[in-house]
This record gives C-alpha cells, sequence and structure tokens, in this order.
C-alpha cells in the first residue's frame, strides 16, 4: 500500500469483545426499565486508553467518544479527523467511504479558561456547575455564532465532587434560559464511589426526579431530554433508574494505557 494510502486498522478481539458486551448489558438494562436498547446513548471515555485504540473503537462504528481534559479531546478530535479525511482521498484502496465523524463529548470539569477550546470540538459538555461557567460558554459560542449544547451537573452533599446542589437546579436553569448560545439539554450526576448498591441507587432515583422536576418547569420540556447517569461500574443501575445516556470507560477499553505527554497538565 503507498505510504499515503488510507489506513485500515485491525481491530482487537478483546476490544470487540467488551464492546459487544457493554452494548449487550445496555440493551438488557433498557429493555428492563421498559424501554429499547437504541433509546441509550453509550459514551465511551477513552481518556487513558492509545490513540489507537480510539481508532479501532472508531472502526467498529462506535461515534459518541468522551475525555475528561479538554485538551486530549481536541489532540483526539483532530486526529481522528485526519483519518477521516485520509479514507476519503484513498476511497478505492481503503475499499470504502469516509464514515460520519464521531461526536466528542467534554465529560470531566471544565474550567473557565478551558472555554474556548472546548467549545470548538465538543458536541455537548456534561459539567456545567454554575452560572459563570455558563456565561463563559455563552460569551465563547457568541463568538462562533454557534448554540453549545450542556447539561448541569448535580451532587447529591458529596464535598468533594463537583456540581450544584439539587435544590439549586431549577433557579440555573431559569437563569440559563435568555442565553441565546447555550441550550440545556439534561442533567448528569455521579453516584457515590461505595459497594452500597442501594446507596447509589437512591442518587440515581434522586437525580430522575429531579431530571423530571425541570422537565415539568420548563416551558418547552422536549428540550430537556438528556440524563447522563452511570458508569462502568453501575451503567445498569442508572439504566434501570431513568438514565438514557451512559459514561462507561474501563468496561469498554480496558486497563488504562498512558501515552507520551497524556499525563502532563492540561495546558492550552
Amino acid at each position: 500500500m503507498p505510504a499515503d494510502a488510507a489506513p485500515r486498522t485491525e481491530n482487537s478481539p478483546m476490544l470487540k469483545d467488551r464492546y459487544e458486551d457493554v452494548l449487550r448489558r445496555v440493551g438488557e438494562a433498557a429493555r428492563r426499565s421498559g424501554r429499547r436498547p437504541e433509546d441509550i446513548i453509550v459514551v465511551a471515555v477513552t481518556k487513558k486508553a492509545s490513540m489507537d485504540l480510539v481508532r479501532e473503537l472508531f472502526e467498529l462504528g462506535h461515534r459518541h467518544f468522551g475525555e475528561n481534559r479538554v485538551q486530549q479531546l481536541a489532540a483526539r478530535a483532530a486526529q481522528i479527523e485526519e483519518y477521516r479525511e485520509r479514507i476519503d482521498e484513498h476511497p478505492v484502496s481503503s475499499g470504502r467511504s469516509a464514515p460520519d465523524s464521531p461526536l466528542w463529548h467534554m465529560v470531566g470539569a471544565l474550567q473557565r479558561n478551558k472555554v474556548r477550546k472546548a467549545t470548538e470540538t465538543c458536541r455537548l459538555i456534561h459539567s456545567v456547575d454554575s452560572l459563570r461557567l455558563a456565561e463563559e460558554i455563552q460569551i465563547q459560542s457568541s463568538k462562533r455564532d454557534r448554540v453549545t449544547e450542556v447539561l448541569i451537573e448535580v451532587n447529591f452533599g458529596e464535598v468533594q465532587k463537583s456540581g450544584i446542589a439539587a435544590p439549586a437546579v431549577r433557579h440555573l436553569v431559569d437563569q440559563m434560559g435568555s442565553m441565546l448560545n447555550v441550550r440545556v439539554r439534561g442533567l448528569m450526576c455521579m453516584a457515590p464511589d461505595t459497594e452500597d448498591q442501594a446507596l447509589v441507587r437512591n442518587t440515581f432515583e434522586r437525580c430522575h426526579e429531579v431530571f423530571e422536576d425541570v422537565r415539568k418547569f420548563i416551558r418547552e420540556s422536549d428540550r430537556i431530554d438528556i440524563l447522563s447517569m452511570g458508569m462502568s461500574n453501575d451503567f445498569e443501575t442508572a439504566i434501570e433508574c431513568g438514565a438514557n445516556l451512559v459514561r462507561i470507560g474501563h468496561a469498554i477499553v480496558g486497563d488504562p494505557v498512558v501515552e507520551s505527554g497524556e499525563d502532563e497538565p492540561d495546558l492550552d
């Protein structure tokens, strides 16, 4: 194959098996909660995966990817886009046309000085936890004449985690209602890091209650339609409690692989 021909990855059997197992479990949890598997968005959190693995997962047809750091998200988005372009430039040698672009999710805490870069690439920002952050997203989005979609992160009493208290969610949604370049799509929460499954389920149930309360409060409730809950250890419980988006890392990507430079500070 010519040096500049489009690459073709060989998918790792272990990755394929893990990925298919997660999709199976998501489907079963969806059916238990009276929904269809396709009603649930699976975001593959690839923050500690190698770039080769990200490409393999993309080759398997996955399109929703999540990162915790803006710098790494932007770099990986650029690499996947370059990969797509190379396929498009060499349709004969690759045997296919370029696949659809992935959708990138910012799932980690977002600092205001990183908002500019986040609004350039992100499909959805999961971690809005203050009016000041929302205002910065509005400023940067208006400069690009685009609407940035966000989730409000809710914290159920864990002081070591970010997020706003449940009673304050409705007020923040109301304050953001006048922003022309920010659209609230729903809520996000994290369960406590505990073996107590009753506590995990209770957290998800409470977040679902807040989600439904906000939907009743908002006049155009159909635009509040994403409830992001659940990670590798608890996504089935989250789906049973109403989540329609789950953020799954090691259950898909396996053991962490930190590439050169990925453990450096996230600096613009």
